[in-house]
Formats: C-alpha cells, structure tokens, sequence
C-alpha cells in the first residue's frame, strides 16, 4: 500500500514541481474554496467530483497550518481515490478527523500527505540530530502524528528510522 502512494506521490511531485498543497490543488485543476461555516472543531474538509469537475472546501476557521494539511489531505483523495469518488452515491469524500487510521482510504490519504509534504532527507535531517520525536516534529514544522505516518512509508520503504507512536491518530477531530 505504502509503495504505491509514495510511488503516486514521487509522480505528482516530478510532474508539477511543488510540495505545497495548494499550489497542487491549483496545478490538478481543483476547485478549492475556503468556508467558515464549520466550527474548527467540525468539519475539516472536503473533496468531490461533479461533472468532470473537482471541488475542495477546507474549513477556513482552521489555523493555516491545519488548512494546508487539511488540503493536502483532500488532494490525496482526489489524485488515488478518484475511482472511490466517482463510485459513491454522494461523490463525496468528508473528513471531520484528518489523522485517521481506520480504514484503507483514510490510511491512504494520511501517507499521501505525510510522503508530498515532507521529503525524506528532510525526514532523514530531523531524526538524525538525536533529538526526540516530538523534536522532531517541531523542526519539520508538522504535527507529531504526521510524522508517525511518514516513518512509518520510510521503514517499509527499507530505512532505518523508528517511530515510538503507531502511525494512528485522531488528533485534528
């Protein structure tokens, strides 16, 4: 699984030359718009397809950070799960808790987001200083879930890093 989303993700990096969210919602011709009707504590995002037309709402009461993982997160749908999309009755794909491990899809879209927004190097530069986990993390400006998922696509992809957390979390619903 993990392979084939880094895969994916190493693709769109080559093709459009960006790790910003945005900039790839911009360059797969996504609809994006930002609402402030859901508390930041509801809704994060969602993405959908009508008539050949891809649409992405992020809850713009979120802080920019949680925006920009909220939207690289909706990006991962529409680029791997476009089929899953498509076959829904709703063709809709919602997502109230980003850092969720439940199921395929959801695992999916968080490594995804984990492997687009952080480079392995990076990655590599911030485990390698010796400092924590959550140092870790701070240095490469994400949330500590983030970075659980990230380690976890570099250890099935053969490196040598270790994550004291299962790449599970909730932490943004």
């Amino acid at each position: 699984m993990t392979d084939y989303v880094y895969n994916e993700v190493e693709r769109i990096i080559d093709k459009y030359g960006t790790r910003d969210p945005f900039e790839l919602l911009d360059a797969i011709g996504a609809t994006t718009k930002i609402s402030y009707k859901y508390p930041s504590d509801g809704l994060k995002g969602y993405c959908t397809i009508l008539n050949r037309t891809q649409y992405v709402v992020i809850n713009g009461n979120l802080d920019e950070f949680d925006r920009k993982v909220a939207a690289g997160h909706e990006a991962a749908h529409l680029i791997i799960h476009r089929e899953q999309i498509m076959s829904s009755p709703v063709r809709t794909m919602r997502d109230f808790n980003l850092f969720d491990n439940s199921g395929r899809i959801e695992r999916e879209a968080n490594f995804f987001l984990a492997d687009f927004i952080i480079s392995d190097d990076d990655t590599l530069d911030a485990v390698k200083t010796g400092c924590d986990y959550f140092s870790a993390a701070r240095s490469l400006y994400i949330p500590a879930p983030l970075l659980a998922f990230k380690l976890y696509s570099m250890m099935r992809r053969g490196y040598d890093v270790h994550s004291p957390v299962d790449p599970d979390s909730k932490f943004l619903g």
